[in-house]
């Protein structure tokens, strides 16, 4: 039997953090079976995304816990099943409670805001591009709670990667606006939720006009 991760929060549970801030996240439904799965996927809409929920798994990808772009009922009853067998062959013994069914979010530009509650400064949130921006280039910023509108719009033109928010050589410029509220709203909830340690929102999504929170993991104090 794996090691439980008890001080991790449930997808589904940290995700009512997050609509009780008003951070977006796609439409969704929670599913005991692969029938269940089909209903709520064709109730939110196709395509959708399965993401495994387990107190066991932390990090979804690394057990194949993840199945993307399901077009209509029979796929994703199909795709419920093999998910669950990728899932307890490479973790046998893996507590699954069930199966997140999420409306699969367009493309657009990655970025990641976390936050940490730090022995000796307290709540501080993070900000960064994704991908290579923040894995090789740390290519990040950082302020302590509480912030301000002003606060984030500092931390989002700090970044070296800024420009490609902006839109460099014609690209299309993004909601920086958007952006803004939600490290806001980010600060807010580490701040009012004093059980919160961790927070890591993992890529969230940002268009021309909105932001979507594609992952959301959240650490309680143990």
């Amino acid at each position: 039997m794996p090691k439980k991760s008890r001080q991790f929060v449930l997808e589904p549970q940290a995700i009512e953090y997050l609509e009780k801030y008003w951070i977006p996240y796609p439409a969704h439904g929670f599913a005991r079976s692969a029938k269940e799965a089909a209903e709520i996927a064709d109730m939110i809409g196709f395509p959708v995304v399965l993401k495994v929920v387990s107190p066991d798994v932390p990090h979804k990808t690394d057990v194949g816990g993840v199945s993307l772009g399901l077009n209509d009922p029979d796929e994703v009853q199909a795709g419920y099943k093999s998910l669950i067998a990728r899932v307890t062959k490479a973790a046998p013994g893996v507590d699954v409670k069930g199966i997140l069914v999420c409306r699969q979010a367009e493309e657009g530009l990655e970025v990641i805001v976390g936050a940490l509650d730090d022995d000796v400064f307290g709540p501080t949130v993070m900000f960064g591009l994704g991908g290579i921006f923040t894995e090789v280039l740390k290519d990040v910023s950082f302020r302590i709670v509480p912030l301000k509108p002003i606060d984030a719009e500092e931390m989002i033109q700090e970044i070296s990667g800024f420009p490609v928010l902006s839109g460099i050589r014609g690209q299309s410029r993004r909601d920086i606006n958007g952006l803004v509220d939600l490290i806001v709203s980010v600060s807010n909830l580490v701040g009012n939720e004093p059980d919160i340690k961790e927070l890591d929102l993992n890529p969230v999504r940002i268009y021309e006009e909105g932001v979507l929170t594609l992952d959301v993991r959240i650490a309680r104090r143990t």
